[in-house]
C-alpha cells in the first residue's frame, strides 16, 4: 500500500507531501489543476517512461519519494532479495532527477539501477486508464489473467514439471545423441586402433627391456671374441692343462718329498676347483653371448613398432595399454550408445506424453473458465451501459510452453452481431474505460498486493453509468487500495479519503497543490464538480445526496 508521497520541485510542484489510506482514494480538480502532474511524479519515482523535462523552473534538482508498507508474503521481497536490497516492513523508493537531466534512485537508502526499480514498482502499482496498453490490453498477460481468475495454479503447477522433465530428458537424449555422432565420426579409427593395439598388444617395462636386449646383442660379437679367448686359456689347452700337468708331476715326487708337497698339492686342488668355476661361468657369458641374428632383428622390429605406435597416439611407451583400454572402452560406448538412445526416446516420448496430458488437462479447465469470465463480464458490463456488448475469452492453440500450449485473448464486440476485435482496437475511448473497469473488478483476485491507480477511467460517461463506474471502484476498494483520478461526481462521492488538487500564483509563480478535505469541504468540491464554476444551494443538496448514497 502506497502510503506517502514527498514530492520537491517537480513541475509545478514546489514542495508536496500527502499521505494516502486504504480503501478508495480520490484526486479531483479542475482541468489543468495539476492531477496528471501527480501521476508524473509518481511514475518518476516508479521508474516509469514520462516526460523528459521534470524539474520545476529555477531549481537544481527535482525529487520524489514513495514510501510503501510492505507485508511479508509481498512479491516485491523477492525482487528485492534478488538485487541485494534489504527489505522491511516499509519500503521507500526515491528518485532525483538533476536539471541536467540525470536520474539517479535509491531504493531503501541503496543505489538502485532504473531495471530494479521497474521490477519492484511492477509489483508495488498498477495504472489502468484508456492507454492502459501496458496492461489490461496486452495480450501477451490475458492467458495469466484467466488461470488466477481460475485458480489454475495447481494445473500449472502440473505442466510446468512436466515441462521442465521434457525439457532434462530432450536435454539428455540431444547430449547422447552428440556423443554418439561424435564417436561414429572416429569409429573406423577407433576399430583400426584397437585391432592394431590388440595384435601388437604392448606390455608396460617391456620397451625398456626390448632396448636393453637390443644394446646387449649390438655388442654381443665384439664381447664373444674376447670371452672365447679367455675360456680357451682356462680350459685343458691352457691353464687348467698346465695345472694338471703340475699336479700329476707333484702327485708322483709327494712320497719322496716327507710330506714337504702336501700343502702345495692341496693348494692346486683348490685352485683347480676355482678354475673349473671360472670356466664354467665364462663358458655360461659365451652362451648367453651366442645369439641368431634374426633374433636381433625381430627384437628391433618390435621395439621399433612399440616406439611407433606411442608416437602415432602421442602417448608414452608404457601407457599404450591403458591407452588401448580407453579406446576399448569409447567403442563399448559406441555399441551401447544405440541402445541408450533408444532408451531416451523412449523416455522422451513418455515426458512429450506427460506434457501433453497436463497440457490438455489444463486447456480444458481453461475453456470452462473462459465461459465463467465471459459470464461475469456480462454481469458486470449492463450496469455500465454496454449491455449490448459482447466480451469473448478467445482460445487457440500456441506454441507449446511451461504454461501450456494455449494463446488466450480478450475480444469484445460492442453491438452483437458486430465482429470482435482486440478492446483497443473496437472500444471507442468511453467503452474502453468502462470495460477495462468491469475487467479488473472481475479480475480483483490477487489485488490486494498492489495499488491500483485509475486516471480518468469515467472519462465520457455520467449519470447512472458514473454511478455504476464509482460502486465498482469501491467494491475493488475493499480489498486493494486504490487511488482514482475523476472529474465525475458520482465517483469521488464513492471516496474513503478525497484530495483536492488546485492550483495557485504567488509572485508571478504557478504552483499546484493538494488539500486532503475534510467531511464539508468534500460536499463543497462535489457540489463544484456538479455545477461548475458557481456553487449553488441545490448543487450542494445533490452533493450531500451523493455522499449519502
Amino acid at each position: 500500500m502506497l502510503r506517502t508521497l514527498d514530492i520537491r520541485d517537480m513541475l509545478i510542484i514546489e514542495r508536496l507531501e500527502l499521505d494516502f489510506r486504504s480503501g478508495l482514494n480520490v484526486l479531483t480538480g479542475e482541468t489543468g489543476a495539476g492531477k496528471s502532474i501527480l501521476l508524473d511524479a509518481l511514475g518518476f519515482v516508479l521508474g516509469w517512461r514520462g516526460r523528459a523535462e521534470l524539474v520545476r523552473k529555477g531549481a537544481e534538482q527535482g525529487e520524489v519519494t514513495a514510501v510503501f508498507d510492505l507485508p511479508q508474503a509481498h512479491p516485491a521481497r523477492q525482487v528485492l532479495q534478488e538485487a541485494g536490497i534489504p527489505a522491511g516492513d516499509e519500503l521507500i523508493l526515491r528518485r532525483v532527477n538533476a536539471a541536467d537531466g540525470r536520474k539517479t534512485a535509491w531504493i531503501n537508502d541503496r543505489r538502485a539501477s532504473g531495471e530494479v526499480l521497474r521490477a519492484v514498482s511492477a509489483t508495488l502499482v498498477e495504472l489502468h486508464g484508456q492507454q492502459d496498453d501496458g496492461g489490461l490490453l496486452n495480450a501477451r498477460g490475458h492467458r495469466a489473467l484467466l488461470d488466477a481468475f481460475a485458480g489454475h495454479d495447481e494445473l500449472l503447477a502440473a505442466v510446468r514439471a512436466a515441462w521442465a522433465a521434457r525439457g532434462a530428458t530432450a536435454r539428455k537424449l540431444a547430449a547422447a545423441q552428440a556423443v554418439l555422432a561424435a564417436i561414429k565420426g572416429e569409429e573406423e579409427f577407433l576399430r583400426h586402433a584397437v585391432s592394431e593395439l590388440d595384435t601388437l598388444d604392448p606390455q608396460p617395462g617391456e620397451e625398456a627391456a626390448l632396448d636393453a636386449q637390443r644394446r646387449l646383442m649390438q655388442g654381443a660379437e665384439k664381447i664373444r671374441q674376447d670371452v672365447a679367448r679367455a675360456l680357451q686359456a682356462l680350459g685343458p689347452e691352457g691353464a687348467e692343462g698346465a695345472m694338471r700337468d703340475a699336479d700329476r708331476w707333484l702327485q708322483g715326487a709327494a712320497d719322496r718329498a716327507e710330506g714337504r708337497l702336501d700343502a702345495p698339492l692341496g693348494a692346486l686342488d683348490r685352485a683347480l676347483i676355482e678354475l673349473g668355476e671360472a670356466a664354467q661361468g665364462v663358458e655360461t657369458a659365451l652362451d648367453a653371448l651366442s645369439f641368431d641374428p634374426r633374433a636381433l632383428e625381430a627384437c628391433e622390429e618390435r621395439l621399433f613398432a612399440i616406439r611407433a605406435l606411442a608416437r602415432k597416439h602421442g602417448v608414452l611407451p608404457d601407457d599404450l595399454g591403458g591407452f588401448a583400454e580407453e579406446l576399448r572402452a569409447r567403442l563399448a560406448a559406441l555399441d551401447a550408445g544405440e541402445g541408450d538412445i533408444a532408451r531416451l526416446e523412449a523416455d522422451m516420448a513418455a515426458a512429450e506424453k506427460a506434457y501433453a496430458q497436463a497440457a490438455a488437462r489444463l486447456s480444458e479447465a481453461r475453456q470452462a473458465s473462459a465461459g465463467r469470465l465471459d459470464a461475469a463480464m456480462a454481469a458486470e458490463l449492463a450496469p455500465l451501459k454496454l449491455e449490448r456488448a459482447v466480451f469473448e475469452t478467445q482460445i487457440t492453440p500456441g506454441e507449446a510452453g511451461p504454461e501450456g500450449s494455449d494463446t488466450v485473448a480478450f475480444t469484445v464486440a460492442t453491438n452483437p452481431g458486430a465482429p470482435a476485435g482486440p478492446l483497443n482496437k473496437i472500444a471507442s475511448g468511453g467503452e474502453l474505460s468502462r470495460f477495462l473497469l468491469a475487467l479488473k473488478v472481475v479480475l480483483a483476485r490477487g489485488a490486494d498486493a498492489v495499488t491500483l491507480i485509475f486516471d480518468e477511467i469515467d472519462r465520457g460517461v455520467g449519470g447512472a453509468t458514473a454511478d455504476a463506474v464509482g460502486r465498482r471502484l469501491a467494491r475493488l476498494s475493499e480489498t486493494a487500495q486504490v487511488l482514482v483520478v475523476t472529474h465525475s461526481p458520482q465517483v469521488a462521492a464513492r471516496g474513503n479519503h478525497h484530495f483536492r488538487v488546485q492550483k495557485s500564483v504567488s509572485d508571478g509563480m504557478t504552483t499546484s497543490e493538494v488539500v486532503a478535505l475534510a467531511a464539508d469541504q468534500r460536499r463543497d468540491e462535489i457540489a463544484r464538480m456538479i455545477a461548475g464554476a458557481e456553487v449553488t444551494d441545490a448543487a450542494r443538496a445533490a452533493a450531500e445526496a451523493l455522499l449519502a448514497g
